[in-house]
């Protein structure tokens, strides 16, 4: 439900063909293989070179060992590469015996006596409504969705807007709003690399996770070695797996 305010538009009009436009912003999950660490640089040709060399020695803090053969590990820089939504059509529906109540007091009672005062109330006719199939508070939201056993109720509902929710000594008002659900009818995707941050494949598992990950960052940071300023850095030892988050570029 948007929250009703008023503007005064003072802008040009768009043309009509963008009125149905959606702007994403992209938000990707990425699995992450054992053995493997993203690195993220804050200049994008750094990355670029690191990637244009494939392959790097990275030497290790090793302790006791003497050879210096033994304390180096070979690993290979990919680009990263991910899918990302070109074009995307959604089909919205209105329910028609759903409504979307808003505008919710903050109360010092539980989410579910909070149900249950909405159920009583909307479940009586006098007060527009009639018997409550389900009720549900929307995911990170303070929105609840009421679904009705029969049509048309939610229907005089929404046309009232709002409603005196009478709870305790207090009554508040509330917004009612249409339930509307979308269905993605077309979605394509297309690839797209990501210009500041580096794939590494076949890192053993030689040692502690801290430590790998601080001599990655050490080696990837020295110019000598066509590094630069690391950014962010993740490390998912062999044996485990992990997910790494994509979003928009903002730099």
């Amino acid at each position: 439900a948007l929250p009703e305010k008023k503007m005064i538009f003072k802008g040009l009009p768009v043309n009509k063909e963008d009125m149905n436009k959606l702007m994403l912003t992209p938000l990707i999950r990425y699995p992450l293989p054992g053995g493997s660490a993203l690195i993220t640089f804050e200049e994008a040709k750094v990355a670029q070179r690191i990637i244009a060399r494939r392959e790097h020695m990275v030497e290790l803090s090793c302790g006791e060992l003497e050879e210096q053969d033994q304390c180096r590990v070979r690993v290979q820089a990919v680009p990263m590469e991910i899918l990302l939504p070109s074009a995307l059509e959604i089909r919205l529906t209105q329910s028609s015996r759903s409504i979307l109540v808003s505008d919710l007091p903050i109360l010092d009672i539980s989410k579910e006596a909070l149900l249950d005062k909405l159920e009583l109330f909307f479940s009586k006719t006098k007060n527009g409504g009639s018997e409550v199939e389900s009720r549900e508070f929307l995911e990170d939201s303070d929105q609840v969705v009421l679904t009705f056993t029969r049509d048309g109720v939610a229907e005089q509902l929404i046309e009232k807007g709002h409603i005196q929710l009478p709870i305790g000594k207090g009554k508040y008002r509330v917004k009612i709003s249409p339930c509307m659900s979308g269905d993605i009818s077309n979605l394509q995707l297309q690839p797209s690399r990501c210009p500041r941050t580096v794939l590494l494949l076949g890192i053993p598992d030689v040692l502690s996770e801290e430590s790998m990950r601080d001599a990655l960052e050490i080696h990837f940071q020295k110019g000598s070695r066509g590094g630069g300023e690391v950014d962010a850095l993740v490390y998912v030892p062999a044996g485990r797996t992990g997910v790494a988050v994509f979003v928009e570029d903002t730099g």
